[in-house]
């Protein structure tokens, strides 16, 4: 269990910066990209609590939360463009 405690630690460290940059961040593409840092570390941290714990309960959760992290992920990309393809 330690390799999945440096895991969890890892991506607590990786949420800390992204949400430093997304309140310092100079555009609105560097909160758009440290949001999504933020967002997918929160999934990967379900994925490594459902290890810890042994559930498998957690699958369905981190496959939804990653299917609408992506479409958010679309979304704002599409916004921060003004929509132009």
């Amino acid at each position: 269990m330690e390799i999945i405690d440096i895991g969890i630690g890892a991506i607590v460290l990786a949420m800390a910066v992204a949400t430093y940059r997304i309140l310092i961040g100079p555009s609105a593409a560097d909160r758009g990209a440290a949001s999504d840092v933020v967002f997918f570390g929160f999934v990967g941290l379900v994925a490594m609590m459902g290890i810890r714990l042994d559930t498998d309960l957690v699958v369905d959760i981190v496959v939804v939360c990653s299917l609408i992290g992506f479409l958010a992920a679309l979304s704002l990309a599409r916004l921060i463009t003004g929509g132009k393809r």
